[in-house]
């Protein structure tokens, strides 16, 4: 990376761990057996938890790193209202189909505010909205077909933007308009994660740092569990590990693909450069297939932007200077400002391109949020949870019967570079040709 990019304080750590670093939490023992153990301690395995306790059922969660290592301290902390759901796809869904998908990722939103409002969690919650660039003319009919299913589904409160009023959302001539949706929301992702670790703690729920699970097997009546630090007796289990799926599971693991995401976060701007990039501070982000998204940090003095800047595993400092390129795209008067955090982190997607929750082989999973995961990952836990308790009133949308994948895929994402290619191309003819 170009040493002129980077802040003399520049760290390759997530900049929400200034607030919250997930590096320090006691090792709870072990207990010898449970009810439900959760493996994953993210937003997922606390959300999940938190709900079965609250109905009296015994839980223990352990996870492999410190709880919330992982994406749920690393994410870019925009919440969608259902925004992401069958963005692409929408055509292997009927009506019906997606107007239940909608209206489950609205409760989504719905019950992470609640949550944050029950917990008393300060996680910086704002609810302004968000900014869906149109990256050409093509996607921006697309979204006009689309946004009336959206309000009707998932009340997003949607309306189109036409290029010469973005401006009006962003300081940024780049995109071809775009779609503004009011019922989006963002947070700060280190201490929302932060707030239901203590939710959970509070409850006295044995949470088990560094105790990755190494063997798993069913008895009558249960499982038994091996972890690093010890073993464990549950009736029931729940995987909740998401873009960190691995071999323990084979049968999940070849349903995620682990796809890494990159993010940076520039140096405080002058006031007046800050206000001015999306002015009523929404978050945002385009219709690329090479995806980037981006916010302004809570004090609005930074700008906090990702995307999938490299196709593959690689780290921070690598993607950095492209993310930095990327970004100066969208706001030239961005260029020559310095990078004072850069980082990554994988995220779960899946041949559908939709979350998934169900059971699989007697385990239950709450897992692919396709990128879009604090309220989803939030609530499939929370759903997860309700169906153990058997006081799910109704199934999910999200709790299918099909869990896709693919004879050639086993867990090893060899294709990703060759998706890379392909989506470079098609957003190169979208842009310049369609």
């Amino acid at each position: 990376m170009s040493v002129s990019l980077l802040h003399p304080s520049f760290k390759p750590k997530p900049f929400w761990w200034e607030a919250y670093e997930p590096l320090s939490f006691e090792l709870a023992d072990l207990p010898a057996e449970t009810h439900v153990a959760v493996i994953g301690a993210g937003y997922a395995g606390l959300a999940c938890a938190l709900e079965l306790n609250k109905h009296g059922i015994e839980t223990v969660v352990v996870d492999a790193e410190q709880p919330g290592f992982g994406a749920s301290t690393r994410n870019g902390g925009m919440v969608s209202g259902g925004v992401s759901i069958g963005k692409r796809y929408s055509g292997r869904n009927t009506r019906e189909e997606l107007l239940a998908l909608y209206a489950d990722a609205a409760e989504s939103f719905t019950l992470i505010e609640q949550l944050i409002e029950q917990e008393n969690i300060a996680c910086e919650w704002k609810k302004p909205g968000r900014f869906v660039g149109a990256w050409c003319r093509k996607h921006y009919a697309a979204m006009e077909k689309k946004i009336g299913l959206l309000n009707e589904g998932a009340e997003a409160g949607a309306y189109l933007l036409p290029k010469d009023r973005q401006r009006e959302e962003i300081g940024s001539d780049y995109y071809y308009g775009g779609m503004v949706v009011t019922r989006s929301a963002h947070l700060h992702p280190a201490l929302y994660f932060k707030g239901l670790l203590d939710a959970v703690s509070r409850r006295g729920v044995a949470i088990c740092a560094k105790a990755s699970v190494t063997a798993l097997a069913q008895r009558n009546g249960g499982w038994d569990l091996n972890t690093a630090r010890g073993r464990i007796a549950a009736k029931e289990v729940v995987v909740c590990t998401n873009g960190y799926t691995g071999a323990l599971t084979p049968q999940l693991q070849r349903r995620v693909i682990p796809v890494g995401s990159y993010i940076i976060a520039t140096e405080e701007l002058p006031e007046d450069i800050a206000l001015g990039l999306l002015p009523k501070d929404k978050s945002a982000y385009d219709t690329r297939r090479v995806l980037t998204y981006y916010r302004m940090s809570g004090d609005r003095k930074r700008l906090i932007f990702g995307g999938r800047a490299r196709f593959g595993q690689y780290s921070a400092e690598e993607t950095a200077p492209l993310l930095y390129k990327f970004m100066c795209n969208r706001f030239p008067q961005l260029e020559g400002c310095r990078i004072t955090h850069a980082w990554t982190g994988n995220v779960a997607f899946t041949f559908d391109e939709l979350p998934h929750m169900g059971e699989l082989d007697g385990l239950h999973y709450a897992l692919g949020c396709n990128g879009s995961g604090v309220a989803m990952m939030t609530y499939l836990g929370t759903m997860s949870a309700r169906k153990i308790a058997h006081v799910y009133n109704r199934k999910s949308a999200f709790d299918r019967p099909d869990f896709p994948t693919h004879p050639l895929y086993h867990g090893n994402p060899w294709f990703i570079p060759l998706v890379g290619r392909y989506f470079r191309l098609r957003d190169w003819v979208d842009r310049h040709v369609s």
